[in-house]
């Protein structure tokens, strides 16, 4: 840890504050992996600076040293999260900071995944490089609470979209679905899952209102630049519905519209015949025979299940009865 807040000065907190607004333009597309920016500061002026962008891609803080070249010999590095230590699709960045002669790394938080953990501010340590940690903590892990969800409670952080008329209700009296929200509302909705991995929908949803659950981001979303620069495309949402019984019908929108499908449903003899037939239709389905809870699929499995997968974030779009379900399960983190 850092010796104490007040070691850090208003130039540490800007130079942070620019690497979490960095970070932030991988909110579409870093998944599974979190969201990481990096800014290069020596002798007071931004040398170098990036943001992880893709799974599999280089990391913030490699962009960050190849964009600063010599200039990061002897500089600060503020980073998001602490740089990792293992070898994966990508090397470790703290050795590649130990490499570039930096002095200083500033993090805003240290890594929960086991395969760092402190590890790479040790390896820092280690190298004579100063390191500390928790420089705008809260913000960077508000940044990544999918992520740290996953890691550290095992499952991810489950945001349910909600929307009520006046009167309380969610649809007519009739049954039939209408629009409650207005168009500002509707945005946030797609950005929300443009941001998860998963886009769980019950039954009743699909064969109610047949949706295509797809994102259509807002336009000027993808060109809405910070610190010059734009997001990045978004990395696909997968619908997951919700099944038990397996009436998925073959006339289903959504079945022409998603390269794939997680279709959770009960793992018993009666939906055998019926998810084979419909898998050989369509092969977008990937089948997931769950165990049934009080005769329902086992939400809280599922959740598990979502996190072994590497699911940092599920948007749920769900009819009274999941919705219900999911609040009486405790599951929700987050009312949209």
């Amino acid at each position: 840890m850092a010796e104490s807040p007040a070691d850090w000065s208003q130039a540490d907190r800007a130079a942070m504050q620019r690497a979490l607004a960095l970070a932030a333009l991988g909110r579409w597309s870093t998944r599974p992996n979190p969201l990481v920016g990096c800014v290069l500061v020596n002798a007071g002026e931004v040398v170098g600076e990036g943001w992880h962008v893709r799974a599999g891609e280089p990391h913030a803080e490699v962009h960050a040293l190849r964009q600063a070249g010599e200039g990061a010999r002897g500089a600060t590095a503020y980073v998001t999260l602490e740089p990792c230590a293992h070898h994966g699709r990508t090397p470790p960045c703290a050795e590649a900071l130990v490499a570039a002669g930096v002095a200083r790394v500033v993090a805003a938080h240290t890594d929960p995944d086991p395969r760092v953990a402190g590890a790479g501010l040790a390896r820092l340590r280690e190298a004579g490089i100063r390191a500390e940690v928790g420089l705008l903590g809260e913000e960077a892990r508000k940044l990544n609470r999918g992520f740290l969800s996953r890691i550290e409670r095992g499952r991810p952080w489950l945001r349910l979209k909600l929307a009520l008329s006046l009167d309380g209700r969610m649809a007519l009296a009739d049954g039939r679905s209408s629009w409650i929200t207005g168009p500002a509302a509707r945005a946030d909705g797609h950005r929300s899952r443009a941001a998860a991995g998963v886009l769980l929908a019950g039954i009743g949803s699909v064969l109610s209102d047949d949706p295509q659950l797809t994102v259509r981001l807002p336009d000027g979303d993808l060109t809405a630049k910070t610190n010059g620069l734009a997001p990045a495309a978004p990395a696909t949402t997968v619908p997951l519905l919700l099944d038990t019984q397996a009436r998925l019908p073959a006339s289903a929108r959504l079945l022409d519209l998603h390269p794939s499908i997680l279709w959770a449903h009960a793992d018993d003899a009666r939906t055998t015949a019926r998810v084979a037939e419909m898998k050989s239709r369509f092969p977008a389905l990937q089948a997931l025979p769950c165990p049934l809870r009080d005769g329902r699929i086992d939400l809280p499995w599922l959740l598990t299940e979502l996190a072994n997968r590497q699911i940092n974030e599920v948007h749920a779009e769900a009819g009274p009865t999941l919705a219900d379900a999911l609040l009486r399960a405790d599951l929700v983190d987050e009312l949209l």
